[in-house]
């Protein structure tokens, strides 16, 4: 099939996100977690719709009420009762491409980043979408064998090239995904279900960051030919080597039609630790919708930076800094908890 990758900035007919509620995510820091869900889903909903997953038909009257006490316009809220393990809808959603003017869902296999075991009723997530959104799904497979692949370990430009990290993907004895795949592997299977002619490997994710590895908080197309990168300045901090070693991967970098790419600084909050933990923070972790662009924020001098970077980049778009202190330690921000549907 003649598969096409939508990139993110692209028109949305809706954006995917599930209620929290797995307080293990968040422990013993559980209760502000709703409210910052509700600035999201605001933000998100003035341009386009929200599907947003619930456990059960009476979570919704609970749900409801966060939203009317925040002036959310419910209108523009679908619900989807459908029970999942965790929330976190960037990795568990399928991958939606186009084929001409049909969008179809690609499942790949969740398997809870390789680490946990609550993910079963996670891997049902592209089936119950599939049905309610009513496109095709069709089941990634590669040598007889499921694809483990999560939303966040990709990002990509629309136009057939791809972003992700060999810590995540090519990673032999962590977090193993795939253990028999080859780059090359990758390479065919992004272009026989994602339509990508380009792949472009980085090296190490960030410091903290649980998935071991996903491009989402390391570096993100903000258009065509222009990518952020993180970028740490602080020599001592253990981010420094690795951002240096990707910004020189990226050094005279091409995109899929042989144009050159642009890359963008952006920078790093200081280290968040809680509980003797480095938690993943960054602001790359940002999620482009419709009307906005919501950017996870820290309590950092480096907020303002990253915003008015971002601002830069998207002229047509409010960039809203979402204060993600208290999600951060869900050890997940803005883009983990979403995923767009294309109009």
């Amino acid at each position: 099939m003649n598969y096409r990758l939508p990139a993110e900035w692209e028109e949305h007919k809706s954006t995917i996100i599930c209620w929290p509620h797995q307080k293990e995510d968040w422990p013993e820091k559980f209760e502000p977690i709703p409210w910052v869900y509700v600035e999201i889903i605001k933000n998100i909903c003035d341009g386009e719709l929200v599907r947003l997953f619930v456990q059960s038909q009476s979570e919704i009257k609970k749900v409801k009420k966060y939203l009317d006490r925040a002036n959310v316009d419910t209108a523009n809220v679908e619900f989807i009762i459908s029970e999942t393990d965790r929330g976190w809808m960037r990795d568990s959603s399928p991958a939606f491409v186009k084929s001409g003017n049909e969008t179809v869902a690609i499942k790949f296999k969740f398997n809870g980043w390789a680490k946990y075991s609550n993910w079963k009723k996670d891997k049902n997530i592209p089936k119950t979408l599939s049905k309610v959104l009513d496109v095709n799904l069709v089941e990634a497979k590669y040598k007889g064998k499921e694809i483990v692949l999560e939303g966040g370990a990709i990002d990509y430009n629309g136009g057939g090239t791809l972003l992700t990290t060999e810590e995540c993907l090519m990673d032999k004895t962590v977090q193993v995904r795939n253990l028999d795949f080859t780059k090359k592997d990758y390479e065919k299977i992004f272009e026989e279900f994602l339509g990508i002619k380009k792949v472009i490997w980085l090296g190490n994710g960030i410091a903290g960051d649980d998935t071991h590895g996903h491009v989402d908080d390391l570096c993100r197309f903000v258009n065509y030919d222009t990518v952020v990168l993180c970028g740490e300045n602080n020599v001592r901090d253990e981010n420094y080597k690795n951002l240096q070693e990707n910004f020189e991967r990226l050094r005279g970098e091409t995109i899929a039609n042989g144009s050159r790419l642009n890359v963008v600084k952006l920078p790093m909050p200081k280290a968040i630790n809680f509980e003797d933990m480095r938690l993943p923070a960054s602001y790359a972790n940002f999620y482009i919708c419709n009307s906005s662009v919501l950017v996870p924020t820290f309590n950092d001098p480096n907020d303002r930076t990253a915003l008015n970077i971002l601002s830069d980049l998207f002229p047509t778009r409010k960039v809203v800094g979402i204060h993600s202190v208290d999600l951060v330690w869900g050890l997940g921000t803005i883009h983990c908890l979403a995923h767009e549907e294309p109009a």
